[in-house]
């Protein structure tokens, strides 16, 4: 006891009115079921400070499930809940089962350098949603496989990105493997839940892959506070014989407040010598990247080393200053041999964790007197440096108020405001976007604690607002962006509001995912997706019921979307409507947007063919059949006769309106006349260009994107191309460039060699040559005889007369007979055309 306002604990000093949980150090450390107060008493007539601590336990709720467990920093058990969490750990030493004998011919463990990865698992319901992060030095793996323990494969995903997409924005800004095993069968699902499970990641060719890497999927209880991790790698500079196969992962949970904490969970390998098999101990620090200041140092113990998994648990009172810089990303975790620390060392960097996860929300009033119009959306996620990656939409919006929209702590009796959103919101888009880099824990924790919520406020009253919740990363939720639901008319409730996710995986799956709010009592709803070439009225529209739901929440897909209806979710104009079966009426609508669809979902017919247009496209103000029968149709747009433009559908391709066809042709790229070391390919371009580093950086560099603007086309700053020119297609023989400084057009004539011979005697390799060539003394030039079409419809219509001329004119035969031939699906689509024609005209 000390007189004044502090109390002693220990060697510590605490001020007046402070809580803490007591650290009573090794072997005990620190006690969460008790909590010390410095509290003031009297004492005669003095004011003094006296430590008073009491048990916890007794004010634990009681439980109600069969297996409740303790997680990392607190006191009661708590049941595990419907999301049971599984990690995993792949190293070289992790992966024994790939070196059975009838597993060699499959797979490789030949792993120089050194590659590590870590998973994280969700089981909901029936479905395993999986995250990994992998070491950076590693290329993305062509696949993962799951096995039971004696090597079966359960099921297998292939991870490859197709060239043209989809992508995935969450995963490129986040470095993470994200995805989701659906419908795990009832026998799979115990055989998981007794750690009998292993995941493989595959690296190579799918007949001899070149690497492989195992893991035994666990349960690991501090996964249900994780809040940040680690992938642990052989640190710079340690031996890379002794160090083979090793790595880690670390399991983060800290506890804030005024008795802050930080509890890691460490599951490593590789960090001992061969000779020590009992207690073994090992260095384990927490630190700055510089190494100047120490957040952790501790002494580790590990009874029996094990060849693949140890497992190390630490726990140790930090400062509020500590889990600042920790949530920012700023601290590294080493784990060291105590007798060996420089050639047997693990090291990572503290990041996100890494569950693929996004945090969403519907924005609107939750007051319905307020009556209120405003509604949105917000979805935010970590990114690998720890920094909050923000992106809302607003409908209605009433500036003149000066609205303002913020991040708030929803926890207790007083919202807390965090962060300002108000700086990005663009009022012409409704829309704001951003980044929040110095995250600390008073963002971090309510976010995990589902505490966090986007408010839109007025001077007076919150207008809208939503509390975010977590989604994992997969399939529909992978998406770009997702679409905000509005409503149909007044008769809708008033605070309804909603969100949606969509996209269609490599297997032409189409996924959805709803999120509604103020529906109140409305149940029987419907989810249906509807489709028209173009948005005018009377256009033709197809409606396709996808799913009957109640409630709020709708995850859901469709194997039964056929391929041209699946093509028109990227070519044309969709709508997402959820409508009320119970009072006969739809209630929200969205427009599709940003829905990539791979190449191998479209039908290989052409979609140049028009269905029959109702006759409402004839009234006035609407074009009318007649003014569309002379334009080209692509892609759910009309293009006029000869007019250009890039394929929607496949990239690097140019198209043109030729005799109201579209005809299309892969774009042929200008040679290179550069050093190897001066060419570049730009994300997003189709052809290599030539442009030195310091040119090259200073264009990329530029805030505002530089090019060219030809017709239609826009060309970067330094990029090259041979003209388009319809019919005929590209001009070969040109090359158009487009100057990185002055920013102008020049198409010069390839300059063709002088001839050593007379243009007479000049002759061209084929018709696509653009220059002349002597003939060779001593050696034959031979040309292909060219059938004119006067000579082929002679020999059709039996015209000539002259045998002796026919005879000369056999060789043309076989082309004439090409010209005979017919197509019949080319056939087909013209008497469909004609019918349509003469249907518009009548």
């Amino acid at each position: 006891m000390i007189s004044g306002g502090e109390c002693q604990f220990g060697k510590q000093l605490k001020e007046l009115g402070s809580s803490w949980f007591p650290d009573l150090g090794p072997p005990f450390g620190v006690m969460y079921c008790f909590r010390c107060e410095c509290v003031a008493v009297q004492k005669k007539r003095r004011i003094v400070a006296k430590v008073e601590c009491r048990s916890m336990k007794y004010d634990c709720p009681k439980v109600t499930c069969d297996d409740p467990v303790i997680l990392p920093g607190k006191c009661c058990k708590t049941c595990p809940g419907d999301n049971t969490k599984f990690g995993t750990l792949l190293t070289a030493r992790t992966s024994q089962i790939l070196k059975r004998e009838e597993m060699k011919s499959m797979y490789s463990i030949n792993n120089p350098q050194n590659i590590v990865a870590t998973g994280r698992f969700m089981l909901h319901k029936k479905n395993l949603y999986y995250s990994f992060y992998v070491s950076e030095k590693a290329t993305r793996p062509r696949a993962i496989q799951f096995m039971d323990s004696t090597g079966n494969i359960l099921e297998e995903h292939n991870l490859t990105i197709p060239s043209n997409g989809p992508f995935s924005i969450y995963q490129n800004s986040t470095g993470k493997l994200c995805g989701v095993w659906r419908r795990v069968p009832r026998d799979y699902r115990k055989l998981l839940k007794e750690d009998q499970i292993i995941v493989a990641i595959l690296w190579g060719d799918k007949y001899q892959a070149e690497l492989a890497l195992a893991g035994r999927i666990e349960k690991y209880p501090a996964l249900q506070t994780e809040i940040l991790s680690s992938l642990l790698e052989p640190a710079p500079g340690t031996s890379p014989e002794q160090m083979a196969g090793a790595g880690g992962t670390a399991i983060v949970s800290a506890v804030g407040g005024t008795a802050s904490s930080v509890h890691i969970t460490l599951v490593v390998n590789g960090v001992f010598n061969p000779d020590e098999i009992l207690d073994v101990p090992l260095n384990i620090r927490l630190e700055a990247h510089d190494k100047k200041q120490i957040i952790l140092e501790d002494i580790q113990k590990v009874k029996k080393p094990a060849h693949a998994i140890n497992v190390i648990e630490i726990t140790s009172p930090v400062t509020t200053s500590d889990l600042r810089m920790l949530a920012r990303g700023k601290l590294f975790i080493t784990v060291e041999s105590r007798r060996n620390p420089e050639s047997l060392r693990l090291q990572g960097q503290i990041v996100s964790r890494v569950s693929c996860e996004i945090f969403q929300t519907v924005i609107s009033s939750h007051n319905p007197d307020l009556q209120q119009r405003t509604n949105g959306l917000a979805w935010l996620y970590l990114n690998r440096d720890g920094g909050l990656v923000y992106n809302l939409e607003v409908n209605d919006l009433n500036y003149d108020s000066n609205p303002l929209v913020v991040l708030v702590d929803e926890n207790g009796k007083r919202r807390l405001e965090l962060e300002d959103l108000t700086p990005t919101l663009n009022r012409i888009t409704n829309e704001a976007s951003g980044t929040i880099d110095k995250l600390g824990p008073r963002v971090l924790e309510p976010l995990y604690a589902g505490d966090l919520s986007v408010n839109v406020l007025s001077k007076s009253d919150i207008i809208a607002r939503g509390r975010l919740v977590s989604r994992p990363v997969a399939d529909a939720r992978d998406s770009p962006v997702p679409i905000l639901f509005k409503k149909i008319d007044d008769n809708s409730p008033p605070n309804v509001a909603g969100m949606a996710w969509v996209a269609v995986d490599s297997a032409c799956e189409l996924h959805y995912d709803i999120m509604l709010t103020g529906l109140h009592s409305y149940r029987r709803l419907e989810l249906i997706l509807e489709e028209k070439p173009f948005e005018v009225p009377g256009a033709t529209t197809t409606r396709t019921p996808l799913e009957e739901f109640n409630g709020n929440y709708l995850e859901g897909f469709s194997l039964e979307i056929p391929e041209w209806l699946l093509a028109k979710l990227e070519t044309s104009v969709c709508y997402l409507e959820v409508y009320s079966k119970e009072f006969m009426r739809p209630l929200l609508r969205a427009k599709l947007k940003n829905v990539k669809v791979p190449s191998r979902c479209f039908p290989n017919d052409s979609d140049n063919e028009l269905p029959i247009i109702a006759s409402t496209m004839n009234d006035v103000g609407h074009p009318s059949y007649h003014a569309l029968d002379s334009k080209c149709y692509s892609s759910g747009q009309f293009y006029e006769e000869g007019e250009q433009w890039s394929d929607k559908l496949q990239e690097c391709t140019m198209c043109s309106c030729v005799n109201r066809r579209v005809k299309c042709e892969s774009i042929k790229c200008p040679p290179l006349r550069c050093k190897p070391e001066d060419v570049r390919h730009r994300k997003g371009e189709c052809c290599p260009i030539c442009m030195d580093s310091k040119t090259f950086e200073e264009v990329s560099n530029a805030k505002v994107e530089r090019g060219c603007q030809l017709g239609s086309q826009f060309y970067q700053a330094g990029y090259s191309w041979h003209p388009y020119l319809p019919p005929s297609g590209f001009d070969t023989c040109a090359i158009c460039t487009c100057d990185p400084v002055s920013l102008k057009i020049t198409c010069p004539k390839l300059q063709c060699p002088s001839l050593q011979c007379s243009e007479k005697d000049a002759y061209r390799p084929d018709k696509k040559s653009c220059c002349k060539k002597c003939p060779e003394d001593g050696k034959i030039q031979c040309n292909k005889k060219r059938c004119t079409r006067s000579i082929c419809n002679n020999r059709i219509l039996g015209r000539n007369k002259n045998k002796e001329k026919d005879a000369i004119d056999e060789c043309c035969s076989t082309q004439c007979h090409r010209v005979r031939g017919h197509n019949p699906r080319r056939m087909r689509r013209e008497r469909i055309r004609e019918h349509h024609h003469h249907h518009a005209k009548s």
